[in-house]
């Protein structure tokens, strides 16, 4: 394990998020690769290209499906049967036999997910609301989403256990923990989103009401494997999908404050920062989340050494995510330390199914 000092307010010192004291404060992203390509059973090449990475703070591996039904990208893993468990140990241990330490984002994609990955059946979300888009299926490029079916209420406790069992499951595959992933226009945030929650019970209408899934997730999952192993990634100005919110900074306000009483390892803010400074922004709502939030805030959205060192100072969160600069340079915590060069991405190998673009990028010599 990389050793780089106790070096206060920067993104080298160390850090306790919930059960674990981390090295450093430079967060790897959860990214999707889709190189699970055997059923989402995680693979040797995943737990070579994660390993690569274990001198990152915490490793936030890759959106996981907690359901069959759940998982619409090609070849992203799962977490929802002992094969796909197995795999997960693998790369539990590839981390932990280089002294990292490593949570896996569970998802569950709700509408986004293609007839053509669930034999025809339509997707489920919270509302019969199709979302804009297409992505690549079993069947071709650019396959349109379809209108969903709307989940009843033992439908969504089904959903919700499905979340703890994937949780479970993680546990004992060796992970350290497990980040909901409540971004992006995905199932929780289906719920979340008003322009997608239609409901008129009580999951839908009021705010708390739309937040009724997320926390029951939350404290479900808390339950099964305890709150200093989870975090949650949020999106309060994200419009992919066409999703949005008639006033996102009420929603996201009352979710963190709902947050608070669970004790998390962290909540993760999904948020790009306004390029120029000093400029006021009123969609950006990390500042004011930050001041309602009492726990750990980790932050992702664009940063680089310079910004996420300014920002630790600032108090703006306990630590920074990465997400690109992670797959070019798996020693981005090394390079980071000695002012090194980073090395560039390509990003026509982001999302196929080998090594290259994967696991050969150089070390520093």
């Amino acid at each position: 394990m990389l050793v780089l000092g106790d070096n206060m307010n920067n993104i080298f010192s160390a850090i306790t998020l919930g059960d674990y004291q981390l090295s450093n404060r430079i967060f790897m992203a959860p990214l999707t690769r889709g190189r699970a390509v055997d059923k989402g059973v995680p693979n040797a090449l995943m737990a070579q290209y994660y390993g690569q990475r274990a001198t990152a703070g915490l490793i936030i591996a890759e959106a996981t499906a907690v359901a069959i039904n759940g998982l619409g990208w090609m070849n992203a893993p799962g977490l929802f049967n002992a094969e796909q468990q197995v795999g997960w140990k693998n790369i539990a241990d590839a981390v932990h036999e280089k002294g990292g330490r490593i949570f896996v984002q569970l998802w569950h994609m709700g509408s986004i997910v293609h007839p053509d990955f669930i034999d025809g059946e339509l997707p489920i979300s919270s509302s019969a609301v199709k979302q804009q888009g297409a992505l690549t299926t079993p069947k071709g490029r650019d396959r349109g989403f379809a209108v969903p079916r709307s989940l009843n209420k033992p439908q969504i406790v089904e959903v919700i256990q499905q979340f703890v069992d994937a949780a479970r499951r993680a546990i004992d595959a060796g992970l350290d923990g497990i980040e909901i992933h409540g971004a992006n226009g995905f199932l929780v945030d289906q719920f979340t989103r008003d322009s997608i929650n239609q409901r008129d019970d009580e999951y839908g209408g009021t705010i708390d009401n739309r937040l009724r899934f997320m926390m029951e997730i939350v404290e479900a999952v808390c339950a099964e494997i305890g709150s200093g192993k989870v975090g949650i990634r949020i999106s309060p100005s994200n419009s992919v999908w066409g999703i949005k919110d008639s006033d996102p900074k009420a929603t996201f306000l009352q979710a963190v404050s709902r947050l608070n009483d669970f004790n998390l390892a962290y909540v993760h803010i999904l948020e790009p920062k306004p390029v120029a400074k000093n400029v006021m922004n009123a969609d950006y709502l990390t500042p004011v989340l930050r001041e309602r939030y009492q726990g750990n805030l980790i932050i992702n959205g664009g940063y680089n050494k310079k910004s996420a060192n300014e920002a630790l100072a600032n108090n703006e969160a306990e630590a920074i995510v990465f997400g690109t600069p992670f797959i070019s340079n798996p020693d981005l915590v090394e390079r980071f330390f000695i002012n090194a060069e980073l090395a560039q991405p390509d990003n026509t190998t982001f999302y196929t199914s080998t090594a290259k673009g994967y696991t050969d990028y150089p070390l520093l010599t």
